[in-house]
């Protein structure tokens, strides 16, 4: 039997799903199956509207080997599995004479926990085990987000807290899952063969297609113990946000009430010498943190320093008596002794990693105003980590709408521990860049203004003109704005002034659920929509509702984030430009993803306005505009009203 073509296949996917091949998509399938041929590598550029989830799905099968796709966000997870896989499989079949399998993965908190649900999550102050329906008010929100948990329970097939609609709070979903750490495992569960984790994996080892998120695989990458089942390929969709999920599981953190918590679960399964010494510990990390003031600690203070040993000698002796304990009193010992050693243990890592005081991680203080100081260790790079364990014994495709910043793929690359594309080393993997384009026009579709006039953004203060020049372009766009704000504090600013200067309805991101606040905005076009990091990168509403995207200014770190900080000065010991390695690529991925929420499809008109005349006037600026779609450029503000004007009447013209 002849192997059917790409070509054939791609063009009956395409044909199932509805869509329209676009060369962009047939240049990334026949990138993405030369890859996996080679077993080498690719870094792709594929905007908005190329269609890349058939872009790699189709090659990805056709090939027949396992293939993992790992994505970011949860409203992709469910396309592919629920929309793009069952479609393209479907389609492909009659060429490949084979349906190949799918499944979903993730870690085990996202499954409900059949044991907590039937016999109560171990608890710190009550004896043995709390039920949590019967202390949980029914007429109290927590109550009644358990109850519809239970009957949920009875129907899911899944038990994924993703498929359950409406969803419920972190706080009850605590009450009903486990961490991979508090599991007791399947052979010592008496729920162990109905277990909805356990039915998961079982499901993604008979698959072809395992789809999983970022996060996952970065436990599979770090733990050493493998999650995922053996693959020949990967292909890492949305990979602009791997290195901060990967650096957010790489991510070690203590707080006293985390401490405290350890202390209590452990208290009942330990001699008193021990629990002692581990509640004495807790005391006086308690104290240190009290007067922690936030920031980077280059070196650790002494009082921290002994503070820590104490809380990781006492954290040992601890971990090695409940091992020992048998303490007749304690109802389903094994589930109460797991939970608690999961807790001191963490406490253990934590405690230990920061004292090694490895020069590659970095440690600091934050402070909350409700939930007071905490202690973090981050690695100061995970290049190396994903150089070593994403790119061995298999082919890796790495695809977004934003790889390329600044012109080319070295940046992204050096971040998950490349070297720059045609350099080759010894154990250097070898990869290629490739961007496949865009559908849309954009020169002709959009325009980029820059608000030259305005005075410099500086750290503190309210922005007169901008607020102005915001007001301005609101009133010409007719609403239809999207706000993308660097900080929170700006967003809730800019919404209270400008609720009482316009007439104009401003939604602000936090005041009710991100999804409702989407529909709101996508259903009204006299309305905006301002907010933070979220909505530079979650927001996808094409059409008139969303005709003036608006920057208040160029999304740098914050000067005293100790992570951002930390690495752009290593950079510079290292003789690099730390400002361009570390900032500037931070910015300019943001910029870039925040400037894509403008045309989503091919009939979308507008405007991105970037309130920040730095990127006009500073030399970094030409950096920064070539990571943003090809828009006709201008700092022309008549110009731009007129523009933005023309756009609100022919939108109200088709009576939208």
């Amino acid at each position: 039997m002849t192997k059917p073509s790409l070509t054939d296949l791609l063009h009956a996917a395409v044909s199932a799903v509805g869509g329209t091949e676009r060369p962009g998509q047939v240049a990334m399938a026949e990138a993405v199956a030369e890859a996996i041929d080679d077993n080498t590598h690719r870094l792709i550029q594929a905007g908005t509207g190329t269609g890349k989830s058939l872009g790699y799905l189709v090659p990805a099968l056709a090939h027949g080997e396992r293939v993992v796709v790992a994505t970011a966000t949860l409203a992709l997870q469910r396309q592919l599995v629920e929309r793009d896989l069952p479609r393209t499989v479907e389609a492909l079949h009659p060429q490949l004479r084979r349906r190949p399998q799918f499944a979903m993965l993730k870690g085990r908190s996202n499954y409900l926990c059949l044991h907590r649900l039937h016999e109560g999550a171990p608890q710190d102050e009550e004896e043995g085990l709390f039920d949590q329906f019967e202390a949980a008010a029914p007429t109290s929100k927590l109550g009644q987000d358990l109850l519809r948990l239970r009957d949920w329970a009875d129907e899911t097939e899944t038990g994924d807290r993703d498929d359950m609609t409406p969803g419920v709070s972190d706080r009850a979903w605590s009450q009903v899952s486990v961490s991979s750490r508090e599991c007791l495992g399947a052979s010592k569960c008496a729920y162990g063969a109905e277990c909805f984790a356990e039915a998961a994996r079982e499901r993604a080892k008979l698959a072809d297609v395992v789809v999983t998120n970022h996060a996952l695989l970065a436990i599979d990458a770090i733990e050493g113990a493998p999650v995922l089942p053996q693959h020949e390929v990967l292909i890492v969709d949305e990979a602009h946000e791997l290195v901060s999920r990967v650096t957010g599981v790489a991510t070690g953190e203590l707080t006293p009430g985390q401490v405290n918590r350890a202390v209590k679960r452990a208290a009942k399964l330990v001699d008193e010498k021990a629990a002692d010494s581990l509640q004495t510990a807790s005391e006086t990390f308690e104290r240190v943190m009290e007067l922690a003031l936030p920031g980077r600690l280059e070196e650790i203070p002494e009082d921290l320093g002994y503070a820590l040993t104490a809380l990781r000698d006492a954290a040992r002796n601890v971990i090695s008596a409940i091992g020992a304990t048998r303490d007749k009193s304690v109802h389903d010992e094994d589930a109460v002794r797991k939970q608690a050693l999961a807790s001191v243990e963490n406490v253990h890592a934590v405690a230990e990693r920061i004292i090694a005081g490895s020069e590659y991680d970095v440690v600091w203080y934050e402070r909350h105003d409700r939930f007071g100081a905490t202690l973090r260790v981050a690695p100061m790079s995970v290049s190396g980590l994903l150089r070593e364990k994403l790119f061995e014994d298999r082919s890796v495709v790495l695809t977004s709408a934003t790889l390329k910043l600044g012109g080319d793929f070295n940046g992204v690359a050096a971040s998950l521990g490349l070297s720059p594309e045609g350099v080759e080393g010894d154990d250097a993997p070898v990869w290629k860049g490739l961007d496949v384009g865009s559908p849309f026009d954009y020169p002709k579709q959009g325009i980029l203004y820059v608000a030259k006039h305005l005075a410099t953004p500086g750290r503190e203060g309210t922005r007169g003109d901008m607020m102005d020049e915001l007001a301005e372009l609101i009133e010409a766009a007719g609403g239809r704005t999207l706000g993308l704000f660097s900080s929170m504090r700006g967003a809730k600013a800019a919404a209270e002034e400008l609720r009482g200067r316009l007439d104009h309805p401003i939604l602000l991101q936090g005041e009710e659920t991100l999804g409702e606040l989407i529909k709101t905005f996508a259903a009204d076009p006299k309305t905006c929509l301002f907010g933070t990091l979220s909505l530079w990168q979650g927001v996808d509403v094409p059409g008139p509702s969303c005709q003036l995207v608006i920057m208040d200014r160029i999304p740098f770190p914050r000067p005293d984030d100790p992570l951002m900080s930390a690495r752009q000065k290593s950079v510079e010991e290292h003789g690099g430009n730390g400002f361009m390695a570390v900032a500037a690529t931070h910015a300019a991925l943001l910029m870039a993803q925040g400037a894509g929420r403008l045309v989503r499809a091919s009939g979308d008109r507008g405007i991105v306005a970037v309130l920040d005349p730095r990127l006009a006037t500073a030399r970094y600026g030409s950096f920064l505009k070539a990571s943003l779609p090809d828009f006709w450029y201008t700092t022309d503000r008549n110009q731009v009203r007129r523009s933005l004007a023309a756009i609100d009447a022919a939108a109200k013209a088709d009576g939208k």
